[in-house]
């Protein structure tokens, strides 16, 4: 994500979303010097083998989550799922950050 994210920073400030998702960050292990946002949790998965892709989730700090493992193909998807907890007498809810880069085949497709 590199330069964008001051500008992601700006955007959320101004907006005042709950969650955030990121797509194609460009991130790996030596990225943590930017990634996190005052006020959210970081949830992120990078693309252990290759440059580029990744998924990441920034989530408010007021939100009770956790990180979900779901057993996937992570070869050809990208993904990263959270729970969040239901506040009162609401359920919880799963959100998910879901990549498929345009030039993988449709087994992708059938893995998602």
């Amino acid at each position: 994500m590199g330069n964008r994210q001051e500008e992601l920073e700006i955007c959320v400030r101004s907006q005042g979303h709950d969650l955030i998702a990121v797509t194609e960050t460009w991130w790996d292990s030596s990225h943590d010097w930017n990634a996190v946002m005052d006020g959210y949790v970081l949830f992120r998965k990078d693309r252990p083998a290759r440059p580029g892709g990744g998924v990441a989730l920034y989530v408010r700090e007021q939100l009770e989550c956790i990180e979900l493992s779901l057993e996937a193909d992570e070869e050809r998807v990208e993904s990263l799922w959270v729970r969040i907890k239901g506040q009162a007498n609401m359920r919880d809810t799963v959100v998910g950050v879901y990549y498929r880069p345009p030039d993988q085949d449709g087994e992708a497709a059938e893995t998602f």
